[in-house]
């Protein structure tokens, strides 16, 4: 819960929360892994160098929102105590976060004080093609020039651009796919894992934000049953 302090939860809690996990794959590490081991394999040790070369976009990295998180998706401050989304004090710096050992990765807090939003495509990605379901493509062909992650997950993409987002949406496809768009209130997990080649900087995706919240259930961008790149 947001605020909670990790002493007040018992041990077995606290290992299913923050235990050592792959800060790459979120896997956990060995038992006897040594104590600045980070990752679970020469795979996910080369994976997670590649990610850390990988250039932010500064309009994210100069803002002070940035937590740490869980292998359980659980949002923790920098000295592993459980963090707010919606809270300042639990926030830190991008050096701050990326320099913790914390949990297993990064997160950026999306806040109503300016205009960055996320739009997050679930299981629209093959990770071992790499090929995009049709829905998600058209997508991101209309979200145009602006920066594209991986999910942590590894089958989905988040789309960071700007637009006046002020209340949160979850649009589902028939397939069982969906799309959710936040613009405040929210933590965002991050990789640093690119999807192509996109540019470090957060462009307007306001005309693909509107077409996906006027739209009843995302219909312009449906896919015909079966489309989807996973079931």
């Amino acid at each position: 819960m947001p605020g909670e302090r990790l002493e007040s939860v018992t041990p077995s809690e606290y290992d299913r929360r923050v235990a050592r996990a792959c800060e790459q794959c979120g896997g956990p590490l060995a038992l006897m892994a040594r104590a600045h081991t980070v990752t679970c394999s020469p795979r996910c040790r080369k994976a997670r160098s590649r990610a850390r070369k990988t250039t932010l976009p500064a309009e994210l990295t100069t803002r002070d929102r940035w937590v740490r998180r869980s292998s359980a998706k659980i949002p923790l401050t920098t000295a592993g105590m459980a963090a707010s989304s919606t809270d300042p004090r639990t926030w830190s710096t991008h050096k701050d976060a990326a320099d913790s050992k914390a949990g297993v990765g990064l997160g950026f807090v999306l806040s109503d004080v300016d205009d960055v939003v996320c739009i997050d495509l679930d299981h629209c990605l093959n990770p071992l093609t790499g090929r995009l379901a049709p829905w998600a493509a058209a997508i991101l062909r209309d979200a145009g020039t602006t920066y594209v992650e991986v999910s942590p997950s590894g089958d989905g993409l988040h789309i960071w651009g700007r637009a006046d987002v002020r209340q949160g949406r979850r649009i589902r496809y028939p397939d069982g796919t969906a799309v959710e768009i936040y613009g405040t209130g929210r933590y965002i997990a991050m990789t640093g894992r690119r999807h192509g080649h996109p540019p470090s900087l957060l462009g307007n995706v306001s005309a693909v934000v509107s077409a996906l919240t006027r739209a009843p259930n995302g219909d312009s961008y449906a896919a015909p049953p079966g489309s989807g790149t996973h079931r």
